[in-house]
């Protein structure tokens, strides 16, 4: 299934106006669990960076991370990155409007062949690597590009059920990625290779969590793919679900897992 035409299909549902767009943003930080994970990560890290830390958004999608971390972390200076013309535009369009310009700025960048030109207190990665072939390129330039006692945080799909694949004979739930999630040797062995002196990886999305993103993302996507319809419908069936998803995903975020079907992985760059 291609996950990203329905994500421009709500990009530019929300992108009307500077308000539905942080409702959007809200949104997300709630029915996503990985941003759960995400945002307890930084939070926690957060005292060991400066506090005017450079910041370097990987793979910015919407741009709701940057948006968050400029909005909780008032003197973090953030460099949002992606692929995509029209999400760059778009997100430099709604920082401007919201009077964060001056700290948070997004470019257009293919990650596999750009050299980040600024030295960075932290570098977040979110649902990237998993479309990226050549993930050790990329690595090794996250390294290169950050300060000494950087951290990089990433969140990506494991190879227990990341992209909704148990078995060889499923296939990928989302079209785009290139593999089907990082075991945790795998994604170690990357990133010490890539000059990272200090990984630390967690399972995320487990039983709770992966109940919660079939009723939040993976069932409301399948519909949405087989009718535009369902989004006069959407809004009714989240007010039913929405309890129940808020109440798994705050379970996944504080159990510590034996398996799960996404990863969180901490990396320092001590040398």
């Amino acid at each position: 299934m291609h996950y990203d035409p329905i994500k421009e299909l709500l990009g530019r549902l929300f992108n009307r106006h500077p308000l539905l767009r942080k409702l959007f943003y809200i949104l997300l930080n709630i029915l996503l669990l990985r941003s759960w994970h995400v945002r307890k990560t930084l939070r926690r890290i957060s005292s060991s960076l400066p506090s005017s830390a450079s910041v370097l958004d990987a793979g910015m999608g919407f741009g709701q991370y940057s948006w968050w971390m400029a909005s909780v972390f008032t003197k973090w200076n953030i460099t949002a990155a992606d692929i995509k013309s029209e999400q760059v535009a778009d997100c430099n369009a709604f920082f401007t409007a919201a009077g964060l310009k001056e700290r948070v700025q997004a470019l257009e960048a293919d990650l596999v062949t750009w050299s980040p030109p600024g030295n960075y207190d932290l570098v977040l990665c979110v649902d990237v690597m998993e479309h990226i072939e050549e993930d050790c390129t990329v690595f090794a330039s996250f390294f290169k590009s950050m300060n000494i006692n950087g951290k990089l945080v990433i969140s990506t799909p494991s190879d227990m059920g990341g992209s909704d694949v148990h078995s060889d004979d499923d296939q990928s739930f989302i079209g785009e990625h290139v593999r089907d999630g990082y075991g945790k040797e795998e994604i170690t062995d990357k990133l010490m290779e890539a000059g990272f002196n200090s990984v630390s990886v967690s399972y995320t999305y487990g039983m709770p969590g992966s109940i919660a993103w079939r009723l939040s993302m993976k069932y409301p996507v399948m519909l949405l793919s087989a009718s535009k319809l369902f989004f006069i419908v959407l809004p009714f069936y989240y007010l039913v679900v929405m309890p129940f998803v808020v109440l798994l995903n705050f379970a996944d975020l504080n159990i510590t897992h034996s398996r799960g079907t996404g990863l969180l992985v901490v990396a320092e760059k001590n040398r």
